[in-house]
């Protein structure tokens, strides 16, 4: 495909959230979108697959532990900021760098355990920072919701170094070496 060309990524509906009724257009080329939306699609249709090799590692070589545990899809991203308030540091070296860019995105995660699957959605508010390099990862908290409407989900905790913060790492480590695919070939 010529770089300059356009592609329309197909709309696959999921679990969470329904095809968007407008596709998405994209030019091929080599190097990671520079704007946030784009890389934010590119990096969500294939983070279940990045997350769940970061699970296969990181399992101990005697596993005695079976760890089940799969992600199955990430949501539509949304990329409304949340303000931080007033009493917010703002300082004068950095008053003049780009804020880190906000995604909100909902993972749905399934784990086998003794009598059947156990099926939890977690909720990732993601800073992204576009360097000279390309877009690296600047800080990442998750939620850990429930199926249960009666158990709410969990306080917000720094996540950067658990599955899907790694996951999120080594996908724009490739992204920014030109390994991501714009898309698939059927």
């Amino acid at each position: 495909m010529k770089p300059t060309e356009q592609i329309v990524l197909p709309c696959t509906p999921t679990f969470l959230y329904p095809c968007t009724p407008k596709p998405i257009l994209l030019a091929q080329s080599a190097t990671c979108p520079s704007d946030v939306e784009t890389l934010t699609s590119l990096m969500l249709r294939d983070l279940p697959n990045y997350a769940n090799r970061v699970i296969q590692r990181s399992r101990p070589v005697n596993d005695d532990i079976d760890i089940n545990l799969y992600i199955i899809v990430a949501g539509r991203a949304e990329f409304q900021p949340l303000t931080l308030g007033p009493g917010s540091y703002n300082s004068v070296t950095t008053a003049s760098v780009e804020p880190p860019q906000q995604v909100f995105f909902t993972t749905l995660e399934r784990q086998y355990v003794e009598g059947g699957a156990i099926e939890t959605q977690s909720f990732h508010w993601l800073f992204l920072t576009h360097t000279d390099s390309g877009w690296r990862l600047a800080l990442m908290f998750t939620r850990l919701g429930s199926a249960s409407p009666e158990r709410p989900p969990t306080p917000p905790r720094e996540s950067s170094d658990g599955i899907m913060g790694r996951a999120v790492q080594l996908w724009l480590r490739d992204c920014r070496a030109g390994a991501i695919q714009v898309s698939y070939r059927y």
